[in-house]
Parts: structure tokens; C-alpha cells; sequence
């Protein structure tokens, strides 16, 4: 039996299955091939549980954690309404092929159309030719305001806590040289 839920993470039950999928996830090449550190397995259920704009769905097979997805809301300014970002997706090695990901993909399409969001958004890597099959036939494509301009690329740009950092200056204040 498979069961799709939007999670609450007040449960220990949803909140284990959720960093069991997560570090299975983190320890598979697509994820980076290490599992999450202990501050990530002790802390997530909860910091994702602080925040109203997240939105974590399990897929239980016969009572186990089978899959997730990860949602977290975002705002397109183009269309000035709430967009939702999946932001992580995994469905566990032994119950891939068995439409999970489609199932996963629609209560997360449920919950934006709840939201009135105006679209899903994702990143995927360009070696995971799986997930971008699956994402494909549920409707996905890439991003691209102009052709000629290409499809749009996702960067990051770590943070790391730097002390003593110089921190911006509002518009009235003035650098002055010594």
C-alpha cells in the first residue's frame, strides 16, 4: 500500500522518515556522495518545522519511508504571485520504477495550486538523466525567458561566518578616509 502525506514534522515518525530519506539522499552521487553531518540529522525536522514556506511530502509503502519531497515557497516578481520550489527529491533505491516520483510530483502540484502559486520550480543536475526523464513527463523543462538568450543557470555561492565582517553601509552614512 502506498500512502503520499504532507508531513508534519512534530511527529517523530515523519520527522525520522524524513532525515532517513534525506541522508540516503545526501550518500548517493546525485546528493554529493556524503551523508548529512549530525547538526543537519539532530536539527532539520525542526528548522524546516519553524518555517511556514516549507512544505515536506513522504511516500510510505507498506508503512515505510519510501520517498520525499521538499518544498519551500518562493515569489515570482514577473508574475507577482507565490511560486513553490522543490528543492530536494529522492525516491529510495528499492522502490524506484514504481511511479513514486509521479505521486510525490502531484501532492506538491496540490499544494502549490492550494497556495495559488503560479508555477513548480526545480533545479536537477545535468547528470541525473533519471530524474530529468521523470521531471520531463510530469511537464517540466527548462527555464528560458528569451531563446536567444538560453536557459537559465542555477549558482550558489557559499556563506561562511567571517568575523568582524564589513557589513554594508546605508545610504546616509559616508566613508571617509583618515
Amino acid at each position: 500500500m502506498i500512502d503520499i502525506v504532507k508531513a508534519d514534522l512534530g511527529l517523530s515518525a515523519h520527522a525520522e522518515a524524513m532525515i532517513q530519506l534525506m541522508d540516503e539522499y545526501a550518500l548517493d552521487p546525485m546528493g554529493g556522495g556524503q551523508g548529512l553531518p549530525e547538526y543537519v540529522k539532530a536539527n532539520l525536522p525542526t528548522e524546516l518545522a519553524k518555517r511556514k514556506s516549507a512544505h515536506v511530502i513522504l511516500a510510505f509503502v507498506d508503512s515505510q519511508p519510501a520517498g520525499l519531497v521538499v518544498c519551500l515557497e518562493g515569489f515570482s516578481t514577473f508574475a507577482c504571485k507565490p511560486l513553490l520550489n522543490i528543492h530536494d527529491a529522492i525516491v529510495a533505491l528499492p522502490y524506484r520504477g514504481r511511479g513514486l516520483s509521479k505521486l510525490l510530483l502531484q501532492k506538491a502540484e496540490e499544494i502549490a495550486f492550494d497556495l495559488g502559486c503560479c508555477k513548480l520550480t526545480l533545479e536537477v543536475l545535468e547528470g541525473n538523466h533519471v530524474a530529468q526523464s521523470a521531471y520531463k513527463a510530469f511537464g517540466f523543462s527548462g527555464y528560458e525567458l528569451n531563446p536567444k538568450m538560453g536557459k537559465a543557470l542555477f549558482w550558489e555561492k557559499k556563506l561562511e561566518e567571517v568575523p568582524n565582517r564589513i557589513k554594508s553601509l546605508s545610504v546616509t552614512e559616508r566613508v571617509t578616509d583618515a
